[in-house]
């Protein structure tokens, strides 16, 4: 979609006043003015995009990988809870106002969407390769390129629903984005995500107290609602093994004989999808 329906919610990087569209830019009272991509999204980066923004490699890899729902159950569980907290939301406050942060390609929040069909959503992530396929991911996605950790481009209490999957979390930002009564879903690793792939491919490890530690940041800042568990395994042939690796932060510690690592593995493989959906309360 154009970025018109969730334009109202956004603030400059800069001078942090409103920011409005006039035809194909985006700009402040102040003057200041960001072009609007011919795909849709906006960059509100203000310096440099960082090393470590998913390439257009990775991000293809993530829209082939989840392209095929082999997370599908992932985000059905995530709607069905992003469901039910919106219901619970005051009738008076309107159209629900969305948002994912570190969002890559917007495949959550469009599965998202698509159950709560008045709402709309903002897409944020520091790739430009993210957005532009984001902004893609459904009519109802304005997708936005922004820093979580400089700040998010978002006024101060306007987002009824956060959602932060396998993404940094910044629990002071959402707490100041969070709409009173809004809530926060947060989607980590679980202690036995993808473990037949860690030792072979070198992944990265899963600390033993991760959970632990999001539970105590995050209830610095927000109210602990409740937390589930999703455990399911999938079978892989090598392709989709290579797109798994390589979609997400694994790939910037692979080298370019993953292929070969893979197929070592004498796919197809059963790896297991083990993480935890914790949710959160404004306060």
């Amino acid at each position: 979609m154009s970025l018109s329906a969730v334009a109202d919610l956004l603030t400059c990087p800069n001078c942090h006043r409103p920011l409005s569209i006039m035809d194909r830019t985006v700009r402040c009272p102040t003057g200041h003015s960001f072009d609007l991509a011919r795909q849709g999204y906006v960059n509100l980066l203000t310096g440099r995009q960082p090393a470590n923004a998913d390439s257009p490699e990775m991000i293809t890899a993530r829209d082939r990988f989840l392209g095929a729902d082999h997370y599908r159950a992932l985000a059905d569980a995530i709607a069905d809870r992003a469901a039910a907290a919106v219901d619970g939301l005051p009738a008076e406050q309107g159209r629900p106002r969305l948002a994912e942060t570190g969002a890559g390609t917007g495949y959550y929040l469009a599965t998202v969407l698509d159950r709560i069909t008045d709402a709309t959503g903002i897409a944020t992530d520091i790739s430009v390769p993210a957005c532009r396929r984001a902004a893609r991911a459904h009519a109802r996605i304005g997708a936005v390129v922004a820093d979580t950790w400089a700040g998010l481009p978002i006024a101060d209490g306007h987002i009824d629903l956060l959602m932060v999957i396998f993404a940094p979390r910044n629990p002071p930002e959402f707490a100041r984005l969070l709409a009173p009564g809004g809530r926060l879903i947060v989607v980590t690793p679980g202690p036995d995500h993808l473990r037949q792939l860690r030792e072979p491919l070198g992944l990265l490890g899963i600390e033993a107290d991760k959970q632990d530690r999001l539970q105590a940041t995050m209830s610095a800042h927000l109210e602990p609602v409740q937390r589930d568990r999703l455990r399911y395994r999938l079978r892989l042939a090598d392709d989709e093994l290579i797109a798994l690796v390589t979609m997400g932060p694994n790939a910037h510690h692979t080298d370019e004989r993953i292929a070969e690592r893979v197929r070592a593995l004498q796919p197809p493989v059963e790896v297991d999808v083990d993480v935890w959906i914790s949710e959160f309360a404004q306060r």
